[in-house]
């Protein structure tokens, strides 16, 4: 009976596992991408309440997902194919959204994601993306975060209603080190004595974009 039901156990912690790597993939990054000059027949203009970046961080036991939202953007398309733009990401925005606002504990991890072990506000209160290529549905840019700058390359929904366009990304993963984020990373100190304390290094990010025809 033991045994069936650590095959069970098994059987569904591999389930599990295919269906997390399937649906939360793994982001190509490589150094900076030059950012070439594109031929643009209309700009949209991005909506920060509407565009974000949606984050979850997880621990070896739980974690933490929330937002962070745009502060300025535009998109540039010719015709209908979305061709370059760029985007800067506000971090002062950063919003813990499985906390309650009005818990304590919300206002202490804001402050310690603001702080120097992660995000470092102080010297660094934006995050930017610029669009390299557009491949299909598969969007590339460089992306800077505390003054370090990696291309990602992640698919995404793109779509144009009108005056309205939409950029929904697949969920996927960034390894958080690749940008000076190394706070509990087993990477950078003993995993072992950081036991439960451990911070995963794989990143699972989601890009909501809302934006108006300028």
């Amino acid at each position: 009976m033991k045994k069936l039901v650590l095959n069970l156990f098994t059987f569904a912690a591999i389930g599990l596992a295919v269906v997390s790597c399937k649906n939360e993939n793994k982001a190509e990054t490589s150094d900076a991408k030059e950012v070439k000059e594109v031929v643009a027949s209309a700009n949209y203009k991005a909506v920060p309440e509407s565009s974000m970046i949606m984050w979850r961080a997880n621990k070896v036991v739980g974690g933490h997902e929330g937002t962070i939202n745009v502060s300025e953007g535009v998109a540039k398309l010719e015709g209908d194919k979305l061709v370059g733009g760029n985007f800067v990401f506000d971090i002062n925005t950063i919003n813990p959204t499985d906390i309650p606002a009005d818990d304590e504990n919300h206002a202490k991890l804001t402050g310690h994601l603001k702080n120097a072990d992660f995000f470092d506000v102080e010297k660094h209160d934006t995050a930017t993306f610029e669009i390299t290529n557009v491949e299909g549905n598969n969007i590339s840019g460089n992306l800077t975060m505390k003054g370090i700058t990696k291309n990602v390359t992640f698919p995404a929904n793109i779509s144009v209603n009108g005056d309205e366009l939409n950029i929904t990304s697949d969920k996927f993963t960034i390894d958080r080190t690749e940008w000076g984020i190394e706070y509990n990373s087993g990477k950078v100190m003993d995993a072992a004595k950081l036991g439960d304390y451990l911070i995963k290094d794989d990143v699972v990010l989601q890009v909501k974009v809302k934006a108006d025809k300028a």
